[in-house]
């Protein structure tokens, strides 16, 4: 009688115990949110926006005591202009015309819908409209690739690439750089419908060139072993434009925040790999704004080399200089302003980068005049330009020399960043950062010019 006793005391002791730890756990699971939403990382005013494109999100978020995006669940009608749902008392902003140029349009509605599908989120929603499928899967694993017109932009699922023949040169976007069979996926491809979207054939216009070859495999890559290496996250494709120059490299961070729209995604858990079909390395003087857009350092095209590379998804993203592209070939219409898409996509960076801003200043108004000291690009009445802005007394004025070759900047070469200024530098007034590259040379060539003095660091 006392051991059952005992063993009765005992057993209620145990289950007192169990509660307690599952209470434990069940309160430590309560705590957790139910996604993380610090992966999210968007600018307070775009989150409405990237809610009503991700309803899931918005369930969970409505279900989770934890979700720090609860005020904005009142407004998921707001939408960025391009869905398909979007009311245009619900767009992100809408474009202002002051006149209406004749040629264009005969009214200001009529004004305003032009240059918002010119330089607005309209523009993207032509995009969407184009995309089309032009290799098909069959079964689940299989792969697809599915573009926009003239292959400005492409989506590819288990792509297939075949590096083990590369031959490289000085070209940076060698038209003939795969052979049939070396690039491709295991799907049904509409040879003809694909070929005819080579009207806009051009480095940095089309990815036509390097995807004229893409083949129907009659393997499947990754179910079959043919990949030496599989690449898991999300890779975006870039053939970039100088990155020594502000105005044409952000024409390359442009379309890539474009490229996320149209795949609604702003993840930073991605890879970038840089197209390009030379042995050379890429000058760099804004890498730090790939912050904004992957956690992980640019990825050349040559680490591939000698291997047969899988990608389970795939970007073709869009490129810097596309015909009625944006924004190096933007052609608008006159009298119009205030495009939305160039806002969200300068907070995306500002906040991505955590760039704030000091001020405003009481009172007055802080003006920076870019100056750029080359032989053919100085302004020659800067010194009147810049005495006349200072006698108003509401303008705090700054002249900042804008000089790339006495900039360091990144050069970005596997396994290596080099950090590089020109030759032109005096013998004594060589910064103190640079070193003579680790193979004994002096020089090295980017973008066609020969620099000198290197600095090697290794990732």
């Amino acid at each position: 009688m006392f051991i059952l006793l005992m063993f009765g005391l005992l057993l209620q002791e145990i289950l007192a115990n169990s509660r307690d730890e599952n209470l434990t756990e069940l309160k430590s699971v309560l705590e957790e949110p139910m996604y993380s939403y610090r992966t999210i990382n968007l600018p307070d005013e775009h989150i409405p926006y990237f809610l009503h494109n991700n309803r899931h999100i918005a369930g969970i978020c409505k279900q989770d005591s934890h979700c720090p995006y609860k005020k904005y669940l009142k407004k998921l009608k707001s939408c960025w202009g391009y869905e398909k749902s979007c009311k245009s008392d619900h767009r992100f902003s809408y474009p202002v015309c002051d006149y209406v140029e004749s040629g264009w349009a005969n009214d200001i509605e009529t004004a305003q819908q032009i240059f918002w599908k010119q330089a607005d989120f309209g523009y993207i929603r032509e995009r969407l409209n184009e995309m089309k499928t032009h290799c098909k899967p069959t079964v689940t694993g299989d792969s697809s690739l599915t573009c926009s017109q003239f292959l400005q932009h492409c989506r590819a699922t288990n792509l297939y690439i075949d590096l083990r023949t590369a031959k490289r040169n000085h070209e940076r976007f060698k038209e003939d750089f795969f052979q049939k069979g070396e690039i491709g996926g295991h799907c049904t491809l509409d040879v003809k419908a694909f070929l005819a979207e080579g009207q806009r054939k051009s480095p940095l216009q089309s990815w036509f060139a390097e995807l004229q070859t893409f083949t129907s495999l009659n393997f499947r890559p990754l179910d079959d072993g043919k990949c030496d290496i599989v690449i898991e996250k999300p890779t975006y494709f870039m053939k970039l434009d100088a990155g020594v120059n502000m105005y044409h490299h952000f024409c390359d961070f442009v379309n890539l925040y474009i490229t996320q729209h149209i795949n609604n995604s702003f993840s930073t858990d991605v890879n970038i790999v840089m197209w390009d079909t030379s042995s050379y390395g890429y000058g760099d003087l804004f890498s730090e704004t790939w912050k904004a857009f992957t956690d992980y350092d640019i990825i050349h095209l040559k680490t591939f080399d000698s291997k047969r590379v899988c990608f389970k998804e795939a970007v073709f993203s869009l490129l810097p200089r596309m015909r009625y592209g944006l924004f190096y070939n933007t052609p608008l219409i006159s009298g119009c302003h205030g495009t939305g898409l160039f806002r969200a996509f300068s907070q995306h960076v500002l906040h991505r980068l955590n760039i704030t801003q000091e001020g405003p200043k009481d009172g007055k108004i802080r003006v920076t005049i870019l100056a750029r000291s080359t032989d053919y690009r100085k302004i020659l009445n800067q010194n009147e330009l810049v005495n006349a802005l200072k006698t108003v007394s509401t303008l705090e004025v700054k002249v900042v020399d804008y000089k790339y070759k006495y900039v360091c900047y990144h050069f970005v070469v596997p396994r290596y960043t080099r950090h590089c200024a020109s030759k032109k530098w005096p013998e004594k007034e060589v910064p103190k950062w640079c070193i003579s590259a680790p193979d004994g040379s002096s020089s090295f060539v980017v973008n066609g010019a020969v620099m000198d003095h290197t600095a090697i660091v290794r990732n």
